[in-house]
């Protein structure tokens, strides 16, 4: 089912913690601003420190926690993590992260200690940016995009991991200067099982620009945020 991002709330679900394939790692980040389009120089920081990472490792990044600091800049405050979702697996290869210096954009973010974090199985789901285009643009604003396109993906998607959701959308947003198009949304209804696959798997490309990475959510009304 598809809804629009003006529903009321959906009602709350329990978090069930699981032994996942999968887990977040967080990093402690020292840091005073980075650009607001940061995310392909930060995956590109990341790639220089860790070679393996690429869009065929699993791995995805989360968002910058970051407030608008006016103008083209994001503020850091002391509580940002670098946040990796990654195979168990690869957590070892992933703390060479610890004590290096990242250079993003001209920006420079030292990196600490790591926390893991273990995926809880919320009924609902929400990712701030679910990537529409395939391609970044190359210059210009990308296109206001089609919500039906982008809905019709998100279900093939969906059918193709074995999830059953109630899908809402929320409004076009672009990213990197508008190179990158996509939307807000919100998966309600899931299943353990179902919740377990779309935290591990996402939807849509650039998971390493932190597209289609879902977090637990217990309202409706942040699908409408901008990302």
């Amino acid at each position: 089912m598809i809804e629009s991002a003006s529903i009321a709330a959906a009602p709350e679900a329990p978090a069930t913690p699981m032994r996942a394939d999968m887990l977040d790692l967080a990093f402690a980040l020292e840091g005073h601003e980075l650009p607001l389009a940061h995310r392909a120089a930060l995956a590109d920081a990341l790639q220089r420190v860790l070679p393996w990472l690429d869009e065929g490792s699993g791995v995805a990044v989360h968002r910058l926690n970051v407030a608008a600091g006016g103008g083209p800049l994001a503020l850091l405050s002391g509580r940002t993590r670098l946040t990796l979702r990654l195979p168990r697996a690869r957590v070892a290869d992933a703390l060479a992260l610890c004590g290096t210096t990242l250079e993003v954009a001209g920006r420079t973010l030292r990196v600490g200690a790591a926390q893991p974090r273990e995926l809880l199985a919320f009924g609902t789901l929400f990712a701030h940016f679910v990537a529409a285009d395939a391609e970044v643009g190359e210059g210009g604003e990308a296109a206001a995009g089609d919500e039906g396109a982008f809905l019709g993906a998100v279900q093939q998607e969906l059918a193709a991991l074995g999830v059953s959701a109630r899908v809402i959308c929320g409004r076009h947003q672009t990213l990197e200067d508008g190179t990158l198009g996509g939307y807000g949304l919100m998966l309600d209804g899931l299943g353990r099982e179902d919740s377990r696959r779309v935290l591990e798997r996402g939807l849509g490309p650039h998971r390493l620009w932190g597209c289609g990475v879902f977090v637990p959510h217990r309202s409706a009304a942040a699908v409408g945020q901008a990302a």
